[in-house]
């Protein structure tokens, strides 16, 4: 297979790999809906930053060493799954003082909010991101799999912009697309529910982490 044919195959994989339910799109799902476009694109840039650290780290074989030691991968799984479990428990926490409350943000408010954390968002997209054991197993796996260590220096540099690019992109257009006026304004109305659903995903995956970090310091 030729680098063209790895590329393409690289890129078909991720994408289909980022439309798929996790902790990525419920973070920008659950803030793109309730503190509007601007906050949604800069937590995209900064889970397309992960996914670039994520790739990097794999196909330079950093990530594949951090695997092989289980007692390291188990602290990695215990500080990603506790991260997690933190997103979770703040937004259902939120979601309960909100309930009985009116669930819209105020105009002036929104707009406080997404002028003052721009490097708060992007923050919170790249440690979702960097600190999800799982997605250091699928960079691992995908780079073992399709990208050889014989393919060129120029073949590995377009890989890693494939990732981050197509990232980027995906993230960015669920934000938008979320954050249309008409469809703000139907999400806002449902943004509770939204919370919840988004807390109960980030709660679960959380959990289960943390009990896979548990089982391998156990065995």
């Amino acid at each position: 297979m030729n680098e063209a044919s790895i590329l393409i195959t690289l890129a078909g994989v991720h994408f289909v790999a980022l439309m798929s339910p996790g902790p990525d799109v419920a973070l920008v799902v659950q803030n793109a809906t309730r503190y509007g476009r601007q906050t949604g694109i800069y937590i995209a840039l900064g889970l397309s930053f992960g996914i670039l650290l994520h790739s990097l780290l794999s196909i330079t074989g950093i990530s594949y060493l951090v695997h092989q030691q289980p007692v390291l991968f188990a602290l990695l799984q215990l500080g990603g799954g506790s991260y997690l479990l933190y997103l979770g428990f703040g937004a259902l926490k939120a979601t309960i003082a909100n309930w009985n409350s009116a669930a819209e943000i105020a105009p002036a408010d929104k707009k406080a909010l997404l002028l003052s954390n721009k490097k708060q968002a992007f923050s919170l997209g790249f440690m979702t991101n960097i600190l999800n054991p799982k997605a250091l197993v699928f960079f691992v796996s995908l780079m073992s799999t399709l990208v050889p260590a014989s393919m060129s220096v120029t073949g590995k540099g377009f890989a890693l912009l494939i990732l981050w690019g197509l990232s980027l992109i995906w993230f960015t257009c669920l934000a938008w697309m979320l954050s249309t006026e008409r469809l703000q304004t139907k999400l806002n109305q449902a943004s509770r529910y939204i919370d919840l659903l988004c807390g109960v995903i980030f709660s679960l995956i959380g959990l289960t982490i943390l009990w896979q970090s548990l089982t391998s310091f156990i065995h």
